[in-house]
């Protein structure tokens, strides 16, 4: 398996995926499953829509069995450039941040609801003793 020493930049991933190739980066490795399509159990159309990008989160998601990460090996067809890999972790790195961020917003919100709520009833029992 020579190829899978070849190094890809994600343009020439996406120039190749457009020549109706299915290729796409899972953890940094380049893989062609072009020939694997009609036997993915997920159907086709979930991995013809990942071609020309990185789908490792998406294939870390769906929990693939170790069958299904040795039968990978077939298709892999090289790496991606080191550059790239830089970048997709810089665009991982920046997602996990701002969903951290999310979250703190969201709990930052719900506790300053529950703060409301609870000086409504401590406002409400006080002047039910004033009545």
């Amino acid at each position: 398996m020579t190829e899978a020493s070849t190094v890809f930049t994600m343009e020439k991933i996406k120039q190749l995926a457009s020549k109706n190739r299915t290729i796409f980066v899972i953890n940094n490795e380049v893989y062609d499953v072009s020939k694997f399509l009609d036997e993915h159990p997920g159907g086709e159309e979930v991995l013809q829509e990942h071609a020309g990008k990185d789908a490792s989160e998406t294939f870390e998601d769906v929990g693939h069995s170790s069958d299904a990460r040795e039968m990978m090996v077939k298709f892999k067809i090289g790496e991606l450039c080191e550059s790239d890999k830089k970048a997709l972790q810089s665009k991982k790195d920046k997602n996990k941040a701002s969903a951290t961020t999310s979250i703190s917003d969201n709990f930052s919100t719900y506790k300053s609801g529950i703060i409301s709520v609870v000086v409504a009833f401590i406002v409400t029992y006080i002047y039910s003793f004033y009545i």
